[in-house]
């Protein structure tokens, strides 16, 4: 691909470098705005950001400590500690019901993101397509960029509940097509799919002979009656072709420790992988993965405190967002986000032409926010909130919320 380039004359050429075609990411510009404002003394509402309140519990921190002292800080394996894939080969077989996974199946990573660029490293050559919902964490389509693919969206709609629906994803198959890409819990809307269209996606991979990505960050924040249920489970004799990738960032508040996995049988990624993990890491940091070990084999009461804690952010958020004229709001049944969609007549009141506007102006008064384009084409009329922060900023930040989407930003 050749691209004008700036600094040269207009009668030359130059390769454009693929991060030039990369962006920054909204989410992380409207966070650094904040954060500065909050240098500055300024009170922010920080509903940009997907990272749990919750503390590391302390077990998991004590690993850190026992790791630290016992000398545990020089190289490791390149895959990941045998101890902690061992323990991560029975969780996944035990609760996720992945049959036969055996620590061999396990690639431990710099957290999730960094699991979804060796995926699409490993497995993708320059120009195969990803089927991709839309809209999506921009990560997720950045990743699949990087790795040289083209990400094809399928509209997700408010009047489907936000589901991947199947007939979509078949129209937006072709020759190119190499993978199918879910996420559920999805992050940016809160959608959980179910077991029935869970199971029309892995026929209709097998069908075509697609690859199957599946993005579980989210697999253990849940609002009843919802369940997560990992498509690997379902696959049948078809599961070599599914990569799942599951992450400590969310399910044990451990964002900053960068602890992720990859969890694939097929001898393809088995050879492949490595060399990723080799060359962009090799090894993720040797304390931290003591510490997912702790987490894994700790007790699980947090899980369904972090649940309950989450509902009730939930809720003050949507009844926030409630009876606001041009202001729709989807009840999240999984993940921490709320997916907010404005008409028209919202914009036109509040004197903004979009919701990127929208979102700057209320990251100038200290709430933060994610427009919808920075999550898909299809997008661009929605901004999500997150409800990952405490409830205290929750509560307080959602009242100045209602009354910046009801009155307007002075």
């Amino acid at each position: 691909m050749l691209i004008a380039d700036p600094e040269e004359s207009t009668t030359t050429t130059a390769p454009v470098h693929y991060l030039d075609a990369i962006s920054l990411g909204k989410i992380v510009q409207i966070r650094e705005q904040l954060l500065k404002a909050q240098a500055t003394g300024m009170r922010v509402f920080r509903f940009e950001s997907g990272d749990p309140s919750f503390s590391v519990a302390t077990p998991v921190l004590d690993a850190v400590d026992a790791a630290a002292r016992a000398g545990k800080t020089h190289y490791i394996p390149n895959n990941g500690i045998p101890q902690l894939r061992d323990a991560l080969a029975a969780k996944v077989r035990n609760r996720n019901h992945l049959a036969g996974v055996t620590s061999d199946d396990i690639f431990v990573t710099n957290g999730a993101m960094h699991a979804l660029f060796v995926t699409f490293g490993a497995l993708l050559v320059p120009g195969d397509e990803v089927i991709v919902p839309d809209p999506m964490w921009t990560e997720v389509v950045e990743n699949i960029r990087m790795a040289g693919g083209v990400p094809v969206g399928v509209e997700l709609s408010a009047a489907d509940d936000f589901e991947y629906r199947t007939d979509r994803i078949e129209a937006a198959i072709t020759p190119r097509t190499r993978a199918i890409f879910i996420n559920t819990p999805h992050n940016p809307t809160g959608a959980v799919l179910s077991v029935e269209r869970l199971k029309e996606i892995v026929e209709l991979a097998r069908a075509n002979n697609l690859w199957i990505v599946s993005d579980e960050a989210y697999e253990d924040v849940l609002y009843d009656p919802w369940t997560h249920v990992s498509i690997g489970s379902l696959a049948g004799d078809y599961a070599d072709r599914v990569i799942s990738i599951f992450s400590f960032s969310k399910s044990h508040a451990m964002s900053g420790l960068r602890v992720g996995y990859i969890i694939t049988r097929s001898p393809l990624m088995h050879g492949r992988i490595p060399k990723l993990l080799r060359c962009s890491i090799n090894g993720v940091n040797s304390l931290a993965q003591w510490a997912a070990l702790a987490a894994v084999n700790g007790p699980e009461d947090h899980l369904q405190a972090m649940r309950s804690e989450y509902a009730i952010r939930r809720d003050i958020m949507l009844g926030a967002l409630s009876g606001i004229p041009g202001v729709r709001a989807f009840a999240a049944r999984g993940a921490f986000y709320a997916w907010v969609e404005l008409d028209e007549s919202a914009y036109e009141r509040l004197g903004v032409p979009d919701a990127a506007a929208l979102s700057d102006r209320l990251a100038a008064s200290g709430i933060g926010s994610a427009p919808g384009d920075a999550f898909g084409e299809t997008c661009a009329g929605a901004i999500r909130f997150a409800f990952s922060c405490d409830t205290a900023m929750v509560r307080e930040g959602s009242v100045l919320l209602r009354a910046a989407l009801s009155e307007g930003i002075a």
